[in-house]
């Protein structure tokens, strides 16, 4: 990661081996080729910065659904903001035909959480939960792209960002959702 962090997306296997103060040959007997490293780099980005800091918002307590929803926001936002050349090469390595599409994986972990603490929340008051995953999709993919487009536009700071998505999304899921219980 700190290889790409200082050589950007587009980085060499001897940008790694620098990093690491090892050399190339060394790289080599852990991984057979520059993709198998990508996606170590890619699962690395997952598991360390992406992954921790969404769930981790999305679980913590919060005075409330607005408050949890502009935490879990802010928290995407600030991590393009805090790590670009980490989102630049994630972001430029989705969808690579025959590799895993570890960028999708890690929209698919939020939103499967978001969609079964919504549907526990409409199971507790009786309500059918069937839509619950398609409305925490819905809300993934909306931030998602509506972000990555922001990444490069930068057309409002970044608080002006999370309040635009927030407010859109506690819109919609307010009026879905039953009130928390306390």
């Amino acid at each position: 990661m700190e290889a790409v962090r200082l050589a950007g997306p587009e980085f060499a296997v001897d940008d790694v081996a620098r990093s690491a103060g090892v050399s190339k040959t060394v790289i080599y007997r852990y991984f057979s080729d520059k993709d198998e490293l990508v996606d170590a780099v890619l699962e690395r980005i997952s598991a360390v910065v992406l992954l921790p800091r969404l769930l981790g918002e999305l679980a913590r307590d919060h005075r409330d659904d607005r408050a949890r929803l502009y935490a879990v926001i802010a928290a995407f936002v600030a991590i393009i903001e805090d790590e670009p050349a980490l989102y630049r090469f994630a972001y430029a390595h989705v969808g690579r035909s025959g590799r895993t599409d570890l960028v999708a994986a890690t929209e698919r972990q939020i939103a499967d959480a978001l969609g079964t603490a919504m549907a526990e929340r409409l199971a507790e008051a009786g309500r059918p939960t069937a839509a619950a995953m398609t409305w925490a999709y819905g809300v993934v993919g909306m931030v998602q792209l509506a972000a990555h487009w922001w990444s490069g536009a930068r057309t409002v700071p970044a608080p002006e960002l999370v309040e635009q998505l927030t407010a859109l999304a506690h819109a919609g899921l307010g009026a879905l959702l039953p009130p928390a219980k306390p």
